[in-house]
C-alpha cells in the first residue's frame, strides 16, 4: 500500500472542496462560511451570493471581527485556478488559529462556469453552463 499516495489525496480532500460540492452542501442547509478573497473590484464583478468579502492583503487584520468562531467550517475563494490569493489567505487563516479552512478549487472561474448562482450590485444570475466543466 502507498501510504504517501494516501496521506497526500486525503489531505486534499480535507483542505479542498468544489463547486458542485459547495453547491450541495449549502443546498442541504450545511454550508460552510464562503470568504472572496479578492480585491473591491473583482467582488463587484461577481461573488458567491452570501460570501464575506475579505480580500487576501486585509486578511489578518479583518479576519477576527468578520470570522470569530475560529473553528467555524470556512472555504476562501479567489478567481481560479491561476490564483493563489485563497492559498495564502487560507494559510493567514490558519496562522491565526481557524481550524477548518478549506479551499474552492477552480475558484469563483469555476463556480460561474458551472451555471451557479452569482450575485453582483444588480441582483443575482446564472452564466450558461460551460460544458467543459459541468453537464449541461
Amino acid at each position: 500500500m502507498n501510504t504517501a499516495a494516501r496521506d497526500y489525496f486525503s489531505a486534499k480532500l480535507a483542505f479542498e472542496t468544489d463547486p458542485s460540492d459547495l453547491a450541495a452542501a449549502r443546498a442541504a442547509g450545511s454550508a460552510p462560511i464562503v470568504v472572496d478573497t479578492r480585491n473591491r473590484q473583482s467582488w463587484d464583478q461577481g461573488h458567491i451570493p452570501g460570501a464575506l468579502h475579505i480580500p487576501t492583503l486585509d486578511m489578518q487584520e479583518h479576519a477576527s471581527r468578520a470570522l470569530p468562531d475560529r473553528d467555524a467550517d470556512i472555504v476562501v475563494y479567489c478567481w481560479g485556478p491561476g490564483c493563489n490569493g485563497s492559498t495564502r489567505a487560507a494559510l493567514a487563516l490558519t496562522r491565526l488559529g481557524y481550524t477548518h479552512v478549506r479551499e474552492l478549487i477552480g475558484g469563483f472561474e469555476y463556480w460561474a462556469r458551472e451555471g451557479l448562482a452569482i450575485e453582483t450590485a444588480s441582483g443575482r444570475s446564472r452564466r450558461p453552463i460551460d460544458d467543459l466543466t459541468a453537464p449541461v
